[in-house]
Parts: C-alpha cells; structure tokens; sequence
C-alpha cells in the first residue's frame, strides 16, 4: 500500500460522510472527518468480516458507540461491499432510506447494534465480547477453535462520560475481556462546547484503575501509529483495550475544533473549503475513485475466503464433536432444543403457595440444563430475586490459586460459566445483555427489583427498538413489598413499562401462570419481555377450579365465571390481585351478583388477538367493570371502558407491613366489594 492510496481512501470515508450530511441539511459531519484514518485501519488491517454475509458467526463485530457519527460507518458499508449503495447514501436520513439518522440494527445490512443515546454502545460492545468469550470456552476444544473472534467499538468522550459507560467498562475490566478493543476518538470537543468546561479527568488513568491496557496515539492521522495500537491491543489477551486517539472534530473544515463542526452541516461554502484544503475535488459529490473503491472492495474476497476457511473447520470440528456442533450451530441459528420444556413443574393448588419469584426460580432451573442459550444474571440480586442457575458455574476469569473456586452456585468459576455477576450495575446489566442478544447464540436474562427497572429502561428501550430477544426479570413488584418503603415499591413502573413499543410486559398470578410466562417468553424471538415477579407468596389456584394457566397465552382470560356465562359484572386483575377478586367474586356472588372475574397478565398478548377474541373475554355489554392492579391507574381505561373503574395506587408506597399496607391502600375483599357494587347502581 502506498501512502498516496492509504490517504485517498480516508478521504474518500471523509467526503462521503460529507457530503451525505449536506444532501440532507442534517447530520453530523464533524466526526467522519477527524475519525475517518482510525476506522480505515481498523476496517482494512484489522477487522474480520465478510461483506456478503453479514450475519457469519465468526465475524468481529463493530459498534460505532458514537452512533450520530452515523455517514462514518454508512461510508465504510458501502465501501467495502455490503448491500448499501451509493444511491442508498445518498438519502442519508431521508424517509425510508436504508441510512437513517443513528444506526439501526436490522435496518442496514452491517449495523450490529442501534446507537445513538451515548454509553450504550460501549456496554452493547462489553456483552458481546462476554458472549464471544463464553461461546469460546463452552465449544471450542484444541486444535478446533470455531469461536475466535474479537469485538471493536468507536467510542466518543460523550461515551465516556455517561454512567453507564463507566458501569461496563468496569466490569469489562474486571472480567478481562482481552478481545475488546475500543478506539477512543479523543477530539475534545461536545456539542455545545469544548470538553475542558466539564471533561478533565485522566481518560487513560481512569481506564488503566478499571483494569484495561491503554495505548495513546498523539496523532490522528498517523496510520502507522493507529496500526501499531491496534497490534499491541490484538497482543493484550487479559486486558480489553482503550486507543485514545488524538483527533480534530471537523478535520480541515473551517470549523476544525469547534464545536459547531459537531452536529450540523458544513455549508456548501464550507463543504468546498475543506475539500480544497486537504486536497479534494469540489465536484462531483458522492465521488469514489476506482482506486480506493478496488482497495475497500478486497474485503468481499478476504471476507469469503475468511468464511470458506471457517467452513472447513467448523465442518472438522463436527465430525470430532458432533453433538457440541449441533448445539453450538442450533444456539447460533435461535432454535430451541427438542423438549425443552419437558421439565418444567406443574404445581399443586395450594392456599398458602408461594411467591411468584420463588416458582420462577424452580422454573428457570427446570428449563436451564436444556436450554443452553440460556444465559443471564442480576444486579447483585439473585438470593432475592431466584435466578441463580444452580451448578451451572459462574462467568468470570479463571481465580488466582488459592481463591475460592466454588463460585455462587457450587458450579464453579470459568468462562463457560452461566451466571452472570453484573455487580449493582443496572444500567449495564441491560445494555450488555442486549449485546449478548445482538451477537447471537443466546437468550440472556436480567433480574433486579422492578423499581429498579428505571434504571433500566433505555437499553430495555433499545432492545424493543432492535427487536431483540431478552428476558428481564422483575421481582418485588408492589407496596406489598412491605417495610422497604416507598423507595423500594414500584407504583408507576407497569404503566411505563406497558408504554414502550413492541415490549412484552408479563405479570403472573401464581405459580403455573409464572411457568407459563416463562414458556411465553423463551418461544418469543421477535422482542424482549419482561416477567414482573412478587416477594411474597401467592395462593397457586386449583385448576380444577379455575380454568388452566395456560390461558396466560392469550394475554387475559376469564379464570372464573357466572353461573350461566352471563354477567353483570367484571372483575379484572394482574399478579398478586386475583387472588382478592376470586374472594370479592365469591362475597359478590353470595348476594345474587352475576360476576366474571378475569386474569389479565399481559395487556400486549391480549391486545394482539383478534378483536371477537377479545370480545369474549371482556364482552362489549357489560360495562360494569372493576380492574384492580397494585400500580397507577393509566391506561386501564381502554379495559374497563367509561362506565367502568379502576382500584389502584395514585400516590407512593410506605413503610409498614404489607398486610397493613394493604389494607390501608383499600386492597381489601370489602373495599373490592364496595367499589363493584357501585358500578351496578
């Protein structure tokens, strides 16, 4: 390569990026033109991937944690061969353009992950260096490495200065993650200022005190000095690694190191300027030349010979292991094993029962030795929360002689662990179990107390953006909760959550309902779900009674009915509160009242049937509706209908016991009587 080509190729990532953000008189052009020489090395030196098949297995992957520096990664797409044409760039954030605004994964072949709200990125890029690592442990065997791959990022000082970030990169550290590697594109600048009025830390120090192998590169543009970090980083097997590279926002433009280069375009006076300066044709935009396009386009044959020759090794290795290699290539394809669920419990009816987190325990330990894609852990969390998959080992680096080697669950330390330690670290926890998702090969799960799930709640946004398959666990899901008080007890978290697009927001009543849920939420593949979980016991209803859990598919149904199926009133509850309308329906029903009662634990499974479906549940003619739910009001007034009413909690929690807290809340069988009987006049 000489350097004549090396730098028309970075320019051709520069001008591209450029001139898509002027097309549209939107974007970020700032980025693109300082970064362009890091990710040229990283994409034509470095990285592994074929443009062709976007989803092989053994690809590295690449996250653009910058995700406005969009036209940056959409320039290398298209240079290097995946099906985004030059036509596709030029509608850089136009209506149905395959290169929107921020990057959408699904949305543009190449877009590992959806970036754009800062740090998630990063932590997305931690999950799926865990998930290379623990893929890597469990199959591969010596002489048969089918899982070597590594995971970069492109990370900005907005990255590293959200919470989250911090959360990820700590625990990355701790869990020396030695195949990660983020370029840091170190420019100084925000988007209304310089980073010196709130950004002075010693980025390097505070990476190196996380345990990560840092490497500065003074110079930007120096590809020699770019292409040397990276080696060192490809050397450093127990450290992840930090390149901070000195760069200029809004390289060459007038604008350069001003923070007006950041987010909007240049201008086309501007836009000439800076090609004049380093050197570019004015005319004609979009311009690739045949050279550079030649360069970039190698990596559709590297990448197939790359994919041939994993091939051929994946083919070797399954005939030496070939149920390892039917597994691994099930896990990697989404399938679930034959029988999976054969062992899930049946529970007996029992008045005192238990609590709806303790049977998802015994169910996620049913499921887990033959589900091996099955993969997650909490917030620091599991004796509370019952999600410990018991001997089934811990995800951590191998200990130092003479530490404990028991790991929590008796199952030990390695990297083939399945318990997930992600520390008191919400927010990460989310983030890197969506990365987990995005990599492939696992259905991770995520637990923590539901008024913990703010914190939470954007990668829980992102994963329903990205449509992708992860379980998040909830328990503690009321005022029930009892004396924690108020800052422990959920209130308005089931509305938020039920308010995000394409979320599945699941909350059993008892111990069957809980095993069904869970069946519901490892069949789904399109979207994320989340199970809300209670602390104290539940009565398990008898089915013989009640009609089967297996009703919880349907998202509500009638559990309990008038005599000849045609009542006057409905009674409709979540979770923990069918168990009081089943006693209120039974006091009703000694006074002549025609009562249904209804288990509705998801409202998106029952908004997804077909309207008469729905009709029979919730029957058009009987207005007189009572809904009972330990949360806000919101929303339920497309259930209970203007004449209808809704028992719930409008203000915060208290401390005191939850039976008191009950009933001074009016979650009492009179309260519920009182509250129907004056819906029938």
């Amino acid at each position: 390569m000489s350097a004549e080509l090396d730098q028309q190729c970075v320019n051709t990532i520069r001008f591209l990026s450029v001139d898509m953000v002027q097309k549209a008189d939107s974007g970020h052009p700032g980025m693109p033109l300082g970064a362009a020489p890091m990710a040229y090395a990283l994409w034509t030196r470095w990285m592994k991937y074929n443009p062709r098949n976007p989803d092989w297995a053994d690809r590295d992957r690449f996250v653009l944690s910058a995700g406005h520096g969009s036209a940056l990664l959409y320039s290398l797409l298209h240079l290097t061969g995946y099906a985004l044409s030059l036509d596709d760039i030029k509608q850089f954030r136009q209506w149905g353009s395959k290169a929107p605004g921020h990057p959408e994964r699904g949305h543009t072949p190449g877009v590992e992950t959806t970036t754009g709200p800062l740090g998630q990125g990063l932590a997305n890029a931690v999950g799926m260096a865990m998930a290379e690592a623990q893929l890597a442990a469990r199959y591969n065997r010596p002489g048969h490495e089918v899982v070597d791959h590594h995971t970069f990022a492109i990370v900005s000082d907005g990255d590293l200065m959200e919470g989250v970030a911090s959360e990820a990169a700590s625990l990355a550290g701790h869990l020396q993650l030695g195949k990660l590697t983020c370029l840091y594109d170190d420019n100084y600048v925000t988007l209304s200022a310089g980073t010196d009025i709130t950004f002075s830390e010693d980025r390097a120090k505070r990476f190196e005190a996380y345990g990560w192998h840092t490497v500065t590169v003074e110079d930007g543009n120096d590809l020699d000095a770019i292409d040397a970090a990276l080696q060192a980083a490809r050397k450093e097997i127990t450290r992840p690694s930090l390149i901070l590279v000195r760069t200029h926002l809004g390289f060459g433009s007038p604008e350069q190191d001003s923070f007006k280069a950041h987010g909007s375009p240049l201008g086309e006076d501007n836009v000439r300027a800076t090609k004049q300066k380093l050197g570019w044709p004015t005319e004609p935009t979009f311009l690739v030349p045949d050279e550079a396009r030649e360069h970039f386009r190698q990596a559709v044959s590297r990448g197939s010979r790359d994919e041939a020759a994993w091939d051929e090794r994946m083919a070797a290795y399954a005939r030496a292991f070939p149920e390892l290699a039917r597994e691994l290539l099930g896990r990697l394809r989404g399938e679930r094993p034959p029988g999976w669920d054969a062992d899930v419990p049946a529970f007996p009816a029992d008045a005192k029962g238990l609590a709806t987190r303790e049977a998802s325990g015994k169910v996620m330990n049913a499921i887990a030795p033959a589900l091996p894609a099955l993969v997650g852990g909490s917030a620091d969390l599991d004796p509370s929360t019952k999600t410990a998959l018991k001997g089934l080992g811990d995800f951590n680096p191998s200990p130092s002689p003479g530490e404990d080697e028991q790991g929590s669950d008796g199952g030990g330390w390695s990297r083939a662990g399945r318990n997930l330690h992600f520390g008191v670290r919400e927010h990460a926890m989310g983030a890197i179990a969506n990365g987990l998702a995005a990599h492939g090969g696992f259905i991770p799960f995520t637990a923590t107390f539901m008024i913990f799930s703010d914190y939470m709640r954007p990668p829980m946004r992102l994963a329903a953006l990205m449509g992708l398959h992860v379980v998040n666990v909830f328990t503690h899901d009321s005022i029930a909760l009892g004396e924690d008080g108020p800052t422990h007890q959920p209130v308005e978290q089931l509305a938020n959550l039920r308010a995000v697009p394409n979320l599945t927001v699941i909350r059993p009543c008892d111990a069957n309902e809980t095993a069904e849920a869970w069946r519901v939420a490892l069949e789904t593949r399109d979207r994320p779900v989340v199970l809300v979980l209670t602390r104290q016991a539940l009565p398990t209803l008898d089915r013989q009674q009640y009609a089967g859990a297996d009703g919880l598919r349907r998202g509500a149904y009638v559990l309990s009915d008038a005599k000849d199926g045609k009542p006057s009133l409905i009674l409709i509850a979540s979770g923990s509160e069918v168990a009081l309308i089943l006693a209120a329906a039974e006091c009703l029903r000694g006074e002549g009242i025609a009562v249904r009662c209804v288990s509705m634990p998801s409202w998106e499974l029952f908004d997804a049937l077909p309207q008469a479906e729905r009709d029979k549940v919730l029957p058009p003619g009987v207005t007189a509706r009572l809904a009972v739910e330990l949360g806000v009001s919101q929303g339920w007034g497309r259930y209970v209908g203007p004449h209808g009413d809704m028992l719930g909690v409008e203000r915060f929690g208290a401390s005191a016991p939850a039976e008191v807290l009950l009933r001074e809340y009016g979650f009492t069988v009179d309260n519920v009587c009182k509250r129907a009987k004056a819906l029938l006049g």
